[in-house]
């Protein structure tokens, strides 16, 4: 059962970063693909809160296990983050791809210390 919820979530969540990213990366409308760092970021945030409310509320494992390996886990995307930033280069956009791979890669772990803040402060 629990592996249906992940299944589910994972769908949900994948429906989310086409729509996130999508909207994201209309407005934005430049070369850096900011659409994919915003759902890293916020799916990394997510995680985070979801594993500090787990933590703090025994008996939440499977929820955990549904927000975080499934819906998170469909939201955030590192093949995308990779494909991007190959793409950047192959264009010739060094710095955006240096860009994208720091902010990612730096962002998201401050991101999920930042959740698990604030859901121990909740």
């Amino acid at each position: 059962m629990l592996a249906l919820g992940v299944a589910i979530a994972g769908a949900a969540g994948a429906v989310c970063r086409y729509l996130v990213d999508g909207a994201v990366q209309d407005r934005w409308g430049g070369p850096f693909p900011m659409g994919t760092l915003v759902v890293n970021l916020s799916g990394a945030l997510l995680l985070g809160i979801v594993t500090g409310v787990a933590e703090r509320a025994h008996g939440l494992g499977g929820l955990r296990t549904v927000l975080g390996v499934g819906f998170a886990g469909g939201f955030t995307t590192f093949s995308t983050l990779m494909f991007e930033t190959a793409a950047l280069l192959r264009d010739g956009a060094r710095r955006y791809a240096a860009a994208n791979l720091v902010a990612n890669l730096l962002g998201a772990p401050v991101a999920v210390v930042l959740g698990l803040v604030l859901a121990r402060a909740w």
